[in-house]
């Protein structure tokens, strides 16, 4: 799998985004923008995995925090919400792009939340099949400070944010964040708007379980939902069907290459994928390396 997906990725972006301690890409030029979703309610995009805000009388909380070169810019658009300090970040899951700020909003007194198996993640080295890659632990001011099994709920800002663990799919410790009364989804990973996800199978990844992780969110979703997708823009249930609909007809392919006795490499050059590629291939990950990561999950 690693040459169909070195082939296909900016190898020195894709590192960096997958590890919090990497040498990161120049972020000098990067323009944070900010997305109202809902009253109080905010997505940040830059350089990395969407950041969501919730900003009220209880103070900030955030979800991801891109790379921690961003930080100062982040902070910057976030006052422009609110005078607050930021009180919580919660983190969707492990990889750096999403966690690359830990370090530098942790010693500035916010307190980390993520799943259980994120802090594990974090705390040792990892090793990236995908792209040949070990990342190293985390400094322990990044590291989660407060960790849970299923599920965590915030009292905050008028209104219940709900976070739960979904089985591996993405990665073995992928959270969904759910504004309830603001009807906001926040998906991490698990959604990429508009293109081919990348999976990270070396850390419990899969095709089967983002896609039932996607069937978990549109169980809770109504058409009025505003969706912020882990990478892309701000979305809705419509369209995370769409992307649903994409997984499994990828993965059926797929599947009946593997029946057909398919190696790895025939399944790629089959280009099972062929028929969605005008929509879904112009992401970051091309059209080989995702069948070469469907194909290794399966497998």
């Amino acid at each position: 799998m690693r040459r169909f997906v070195l082939g296909a990725i900016a190898s020195a972006l894709v590192l960096s985004a997958f590890s919090p301690t990497a040498a990161q890409p120049n972020l000098d030029d990067v323009k944070i923008e900010t997305v109202e979703v809902a009253d109080g309610i905010y997505m940040l995009l830059g350089s990395g995995g969407n950041i969501g805000v919730s900003v009220g009388e209880d103070g900030v909380f955030m979800i991801d925090d891109q790379f921690a070169p961003l930080t100062e810019k982040i902070t910057a658009a976030i006052k422009k919400l609110s005078a607050d300090p930021i009180k919580f970040v919660f983190n969707t899951h492990w990889h750096g792009d999403h966690t690359g700020g830990n370090e530098n909003l942790g010693k500035a007194g916010t307190l980390i939340v993520a799943h259980d198996n994120v802090r594990e993640r974090m705390s040792s080295e990892q090793f990236l099949a995908a792209f040949n890659n070990r990342v190293p632990p985390s400094p322990a001011a990044a590291l989660p400070v407060v960790t849970f099994n299923d599920q965590v709920t915030f009292h905050l800002n008028g209104d219940e944010i709900h976070a739960f663990h979904v089985e591996p799919a993405h990665t073995d410790g992928d959270s969904v964040v759910h504004f309830r009364k603001a009807d906001v989804v926040h998906a991490g990973d698990v959604y990429f708007n508009g293109m081919y996800p990348f999976i990270d199978v070396s850390t419990g990844g899969g095709i089967d379980g983002v896609i039932a992780a996607v069937e978990e969110i549109l169980g809770i979703v109504g058409n009025e939902t505003k969706i912020i997708p882990g990478h892309g823009p701000l979305s809705n249930r419509k369209e995370m069907m769409s992307y649903l609909a994409m997984l499994k007809t990828v993965r059926g392919n797929v599947a009946t290459l593997i029946e057909n006795g398919k190696t790895q490499e025939e399944a790629v050059a089959a280009k099972p994928t062929a028929a969605l590629d005008e929509v879904w291939g112009n992401g970051f990950l091309k059209a080989d390396a995702f069948v070469g990561i469907v194909y290794s999950s399966m497998k």
